[in-house]
Order: C-alpha cells, then structure tokens, then sequence
C-alpha cells in the first residue's frame, strides 16, 4: 500500500507539472493587454509598455513560466496584478465558503444516496421504482434550472432562506447555516441521484452472492447481513462515484456561488480569469489540481482497505 501511495503521489507531481505548464502557456496568449487595463483605455502607449515590462510581460512565456515555478514550489505565488493583494491570501479568504459548500454537499451526498441505495437495494419493488425515477430526474436535469427553482420557491416566495449574500460561521451560526443551505441543496440532487443509482446496483450485485445467501442459512439477523457485509462489499463502487462527484463540485461552485453571491472560489475564478489575473488563476489551478489528486488517493485508499481484492490489485 505504501509503495502505491508513493507512485501515485509521483504522478500527481507529473501531473502538476504538466498541467502547470500547459496552463501557463494558454493564459500567455496575448489576448488582454493587462497595462491596459489596469492605467485605463486613455493611458498613453508609452506608460502601458512600461507597465506590461513591470509586471514581466515582455519577456518570453517559457521565461515568465519559468520565473513563476520558481517561485511556486517555494510556496510564493506572487500578488494580484490587479488588487496588489498576495494570492494565498486572497484564496485562503474565500476558500472557507467553497469548503463549506463541498464537504456539506458531499456528506449529505453521502448520507442520503446510501440510505436511498440500499433501501432500494435491499426492499425491490415499488421503493426501487422510486429510487430509479428520482435518480433519472435528479440526474438530467441542469443544475442551474434546479437551483433557481429552489431559491424561487424557498426563498422568493417562502422566504425561509436568503436568496443571495454569505454570513461567516464566526459571526452567527445560525445565519452561516441558513446562507448555505440552499446551495448545498442546489449542488446536492443531481450528486445524490447518480450515487445512489450506483450504490443500488452494488447492493444488488452483492445480494445475489453465494456468500449472503450462505449468511442467510446460518440464521444470521437481514441487518446485520446488510449493514455489516453486504454494505461494505457494495461501497467501493460509489465511492468512486463520490470521488468523482466531489471533484466535479469544483464546476458546479462556480455556477452556484455566482447565483447566491457567495464569496467563494468559484466566484473569485470567473472574477480574476476574465480580468486575465494569471498569478491569481495558475495559483486556482494548482490548488484545484491538488485537491483532485488528493481526493482521488484518499478514495483509492478506501476502496483498498473496504476490497482485499483491489488492494491487492
């Protein structure tokens, strides 16, 4: 196991780099003139070349590359070209909203799409049919209709949850709670319907196996036969889903915090990327990058310890 952990740790690095690189070069494309924007439209040439060579711009892509790696793997990865604020701080400012976001959509994902899973799994029947219908619907319909949907009725016309603005957990609780509950809701349909259409299938599969139908001679309670084998043979699959549904939460913030007014990552993406922020932007995709590779070793890392057989894989 360690030696597995060690060589996907090396290819995320690989990976990294490649990513970096290939970043770097796409954002280089002129097609911004960032002194431009940053002294005004009416600013004579003269000051917006010397502002463009201030920044670097006009050396080489391959030497600003270059100079910004060097900087980057010491941890700096310079300010904003157009706040002059230092880019870990500026995301270390915004990333408690996105995280707040993920890791309670994800463990109301969790949650929810094993009970509807294994339910379904385990009772057939019209409870099945159900699972199946809700997981086809949550699944196909676009993510933005839901969420407006969702602040329409509850926030518009109910009006049990604001439909914009972001209150910190330090400054009331209560009022954290309530600001992200209906982006977690919004973000949490389409991610419940596709784990728990695969948690059903896994519970089936597993159901079928000589080993349960062994279990169930011995006289052994359906709970525990359920709760105790049959779920733990049956979660490697849809964690893998879950994995996969975390990374792709990445996209879905930036579409959910732009409709709530959340000040979060996703937000700050669309933000800094039309302003054609690089330090800001590369900064946003190395950290996404790593979060993904840090995911997908965690979820590798559980699948290997719930399957015997993968971790010997």
């Amino acid at each position: 196991m360690l030696s597995f952990i060690l060589r996907r740790i090396a290819a995320g690095v690989a990976l990294l780099f490649v990513i970096s690189l290939l970043s770097y070069t796409l954002l280089s494309i002129p097609h911004i003139d960032v002194g431009r924007q940053l002294l005004g439209q009416g600013a004579p040439q003269d000051l917006v070349d010397a502002k463009n060579a201030a920044l670097g711009l006009d050396r080489p892509a391959m030497v600003q590359y270059l100079d910004w790696l060097a900087n980057a793997v010491r941890g700096d990865f310079g300010t904003s070209w157009f706040t002059s604020e230092n880019v870990l701080r500026a995301i270390a400012n915004r990333l408690p909203v996105t995280l707040s976001l993920m890791i309670g959509v994800t463990l109301v994902t969790a949650v929810l799409s094993f009970l509807l899973g294994v339910w379904a799994g385990v009772r057939r029947g019209a409870v099945d049919r159900f699972v199946q219908v809700f997981a086809v619907v949550g699944y196909a319909l676009p993510g933005f209709l839901v969420t407006l949907v969702i602040v329409l009725v509850f926030a518009v016309r109910l009006g049990w949850f604001p439909a914009i603005g972001y209150v910190g957990p330090s400054q009331s609780f209560t009022g954290w709670l309530s600001t992200v509950t209906l982006p977690i809701v919004s973000l949490s349909v389409g991610s419940i319907a596709g784990v728990a259409q695969q948690v059903r299938g896994s519970v089936i599969d597993v159901m079928r196996q000589d080993y349960v139908r062994t279990l169930r001679a011995r006289g052994l309670p359906p709970w525990r036969i359920v709760f105790v084998h049959v779920v733990r043979n049956a979660s490697a699959p849809a964690l893998a889903v879950l994995g996969m549904q975390f990374v792709g939460l990445l996209g879905g913030a930036v579409l959910v915090e732009q409709i709530f007014g959340l000040p979060g990552i996703g937000s700050m993406t669309v933000t800094y990327t039309t302003r054609g922020d690089i330090p800001i932007i590369m900064a946003l995709v190395m950290f996404s990058v790593i979060g993904v590779i840090l995911i997908n070793l965690v979820v590798d890392v559980l699948i290997g310890w719930l399957n015997p057989k993968a971790r010997i894989a």
